[in-house]
């Protein structure tokens, strides 16, 4: 794919590292994102314990390189990448970025170094998100980039919450001390599986008509797929959606959070209590946007509307808002309408095309009841009959055992009854009409 028509060269060189600085005139190419992950916060640890939040624990970084891996949805012959301080309440010190394409473990091909406003290093204000420039690099589809960052000081030093995604299901490298960036094999001193301070990645792009927001729960999440396979449901989706239209595909943007509700903020250590996960114990006040992450009715201008190039979503949500409830009476089945309802009126305002998937069984998981069950019905129906959202797709039926309709398939979860396996991702995203996306650009 060339990117040369109708660009006018601000600034050139042939030299690797250097940025390129274009301005589009009179050409159909734009930025659309090639990858994206939903942020939450992870607040900073007491000063003699680890930073840990429920099932998320993440390494200190001091004076060390990060290596993170992503991967692509669709190609560009240029990139930039957002790093987000978002749920930071003080300045972050990035000491410097890199970008290149992964050759294999911690091992890259040479690349790019990032700069920010053409400066090497950015302090990103507590609350804000910086954009890099823009750098000549050969981005595939679907592979995998690695994103070097060096922290010069201790990221916990001003007991700022961390701006993460806490279930990467992604092996990413902490090198041993010293900036590293760029270096072809990462000297590593120990490995995470969350991503830290990054949200998205842009390519330029004269193909991709534009980008699907796939938002949702810990099943958009991946959760219950093999780690370090890209087997979430969205990653399916951008495949078939890359043998059926080529490099005329669009990119797929999963903001999933396991955990996340439509309607409700964190629920809270108490939830994996009572699922019997051991939770640290805490005073602290809760922080509405850790663990679980912020409703999807609050993150949705910032998870789904900002993205680069969205022209359609795909929401996948409800499954926590009904089963974190156990019991109880609330939310209504009317309540969790409203709520979807809201999406749907939020993405037409904009422009957008706005899908939903059916919610997939879930009876033998931990929060499981008769009560919960009759909501998943009932919100079933709904989606099915009252021509709310643009199209619906039927991922209930894909993964349902037939002799038991209020469980999964057996060959299809991992042992808990909640979350799909591989097999059972590729059942969902198989079950999407891949037709509908055929117009996007025109959207």
């Amino acid at each position: 794919m060339r990117m040369t028509k109708g660009i006018v060269i601000a600034t050139l060189s042939v030299l690797i590292g250097v940025p390129v600085l274009i301005e589009a005139q009179e050409t159909s190419m734009s930025w659309v994102g090639t990858w994206s992950t939903g942020p939450l916060a992870l607040d900073a640890p007491p000063p003699s314990q680890p930073p840990a939040a429920g099932l998320t624990a993440v390494v200190n970084v001091k004076n060390q390189t990060l290596r993170q891996i992503v991967h692509t949805s669709i190609a560009g012959d240029m990139v930039r990448v957002s790093l987000s301080n978002r749920y930071g309440d003080s300045p972050l010190k990035i000491g410097g970025a890199h970008i290149a394409q992964r050759h294999d473990g911690t091992m890259i091909r040479p690349g790019s170094h990032l700069t920010f406003n053409g400066h090497p290093s950015v302090t990103i204000e507590a609350g804000s998100t910086a954009l890099s420039d823009a750098v000549t690099l050969d981005v595939p589809a679907l592979g995998d980039l690695a994103i070097d960052l060096f922290f010069p000081g201790d990221i916990w030093e001003a007991s700022s919450p961390a701006t993460i995604h806490s279930s990467a299901l992604t092996t990413n490298y902490v090198s041993v001390s010293g900036n590293h960036l760029g270096v072809a094999d990462l000297p590593v001193d120990t490995t995470i599986q969350q991503w830290l301070f990054i949200s998205r990645v842009d390519v330029l792009t004269d193909s991709s008509p534009g980008a699907i927001v796939t938002l949702g729960d810990s099943i958009t999440d991946g959760t219950g797929s093999t780690p370090d396979t890209n087997n979430r449901w969205p990653d399916y989706l951008a495949r078939r959606l890359a043998t059926h239209y080529g490099d005329e595909a669009p990119s797929v943007l999963n903001v999933g959070i396991a955990g996340n509700r439509v309607l409700s903020h964190n629920a809270g250590l108490g939830i994996l209590q009572r699922a019997g996960i051991p939770a640290p114990e805490s005073n602290a006040p809760l922080n509405p946007n850790a663990l679980f992450g912020p409703s999807a009715l609050s993150r949705f201008n910032d998870d789904v509307l900002l993205q680069t190039g969205v022209t359609h979503i795909i929401v996948l949500e409800t499954t926590n808002d009904i089963g974190m409830a156990f019991d109880a009476g609330t939310p209504t089945v009317e309540d969790l309408i409203a709520a979807h309802r809201t999406l749907i009126q939020r993405a037409r305002a904009h422009g957008l095309k706005i899908y939903a998937g059916t919610l997939t069984p879930f009876e033998g998981a931990f929060y499981w009841t008769p009560e919960g069950e009759a909501k998943r019905a009932a919100l079933n129906d709904w989606l099915r009959t009252s021509g709310a959202y643009d199209a619906v797709f039927d991922f209930d039926a894909a993964v349902r055992d037939p002799e038991h309709p209020t469980r999964f398939k057996a060959n299809f979860h991992p042992g808990d009854w909640l979350h799909p396996n591989d097999a059972g991702y590729a059942a969902i995203a198989d079950a999407i009409d891949l037709t509908l996306f055929s117009s996007a650009r025109d959207k």
